[in-house]
């Protein structure tokens, strides 16, 4: 098998996450005509093209082998300056490149997620998140992309392994101070003849949640929302403490605002599970080892 030049797999790599060849040029620190000598370089040696030059840039099959290789490459180096720090401790610090990369769950980093990685962050470990909605986080480590995931989905990829966290509790809530909605009176529940007029705020046009919820909460087969986009978990929040509208949010991230009478919980007899599961790489590392360890610990005392 062919040896790759590092520098090489690393360019490739930049351009991926960076975007585009003048920004990967300016991580890099080189010309962006060098930028793109690597790759041809590269794509030379594979014999294919490894970048789609579309926009947004994206890698081909052959160029998310290679970044998936890359990724495993720095996880190796990530382990190695871990061992060479406690050896040489004066050592220099990791390079930019050199980024530790997991896809997390919007919910999950706005609740307990955080939590887990701070000792990790805080020694030294240069790590990257990456948000979706939890339902296709697994994509990015199919695609090489990340080393790790939180995810819904509990089947494992090639290579990998699967480590069950516990279930996220959901539950609809809305301000208490929402004005009455084409006549309805959130603060008497939420029922089945009216969840169609009122707004829901959802994460964006992947989140099921919001329909997923209302559909289980009343046993109809098929939803439709008027909803609102808010693209962050803790935005969320805020849109429904300003009176948006309704929203299905993590009980965890909710229960204070609820207890203080700022929220409504509106079916309270109502809550939907979301079971969540860690995947990552199934290799020998104590990197990715301690990662899977904090991440596992924390949920085992936050979820259910």
């Amino acid at each position: 098998m062919s040896t790759f030049d590092p520098d090489a797999l690393e360019c490739l790599a930049a351009i991926v996450e960076e975007g585009g060849f003048e920004r990967a040029a300016v991580r890099l620190s080189i010309t962006q005509s060098a930028v793109s000598q690597r790759l041809r370089s590269l794509e030379a040696q594979v014999g294919t093209v490894l970048i789609v030059r579309s926009r947004p840039l994206k890698a081909t099959a052959a160029g998310q082998l290679l970044l998936k290789h890359t990724k495993q490459m720095r996880l190796l180096r990530a382990d190695l300056e871990r061992d060479m720090k406690e050896l040489a401790p004066s050592g220099s610090g990791t390079r930019e490149e050199e980024r530790v990369a997991i896809a997390i769950n919007a919910d999950s980093i706005a609740t307990w997620a955080l939590d887990a990685l701070g000792d990790l962050v805080r020694e030294g470990l240069p790590l990257e998140i990456i948000t979706d909605d939890q339902d296709f986080t697994q994509e990015w480590l199919r695609g090489g992309q990340v080393l790790g995931c939180v995810t819904t989905l509990k089947a494992a990829l090639r290579g990998c392994k699967v480590v069950p966290l516990g279930a996220m509790n959901y539950i609809a809530v809305c301000a208490d101070s929402l004005p009455a909605s084409q006549g309805i009176d959130l603060k008497k529940g939420l029922t089945a003849h009216h969840f169609r007029n009122v707004p829901f705020i959802a994460f964006n046009r992947k989140d099921d949640m919001q329909t997923e919820f209302i559909a289980k909460a009343f046993g109809l087969k098929r939803v439709g929302l008027h909803q609102l986009f808010v693209p962050s978990s803790l935005a969320q929040l805020r849109a429904v403490r300003d009176g948006w509208g309704v929203s299905v949010l993590p009980q965890m991230l909710v229960q204070q605002a609820i207890d203080s009478g700022e929220l409504v919980h509106l079916l309270p007899d109502f809550s939907l599970p979301v079971q969540l599961y860690w995947h990552c790489w199934n290799l020998e590392s104590e990197v990715l080892d301690n990662l899977t360890h904090a991440i596992q610990s924390s949920a085992k005392k936050l979820l259910k």
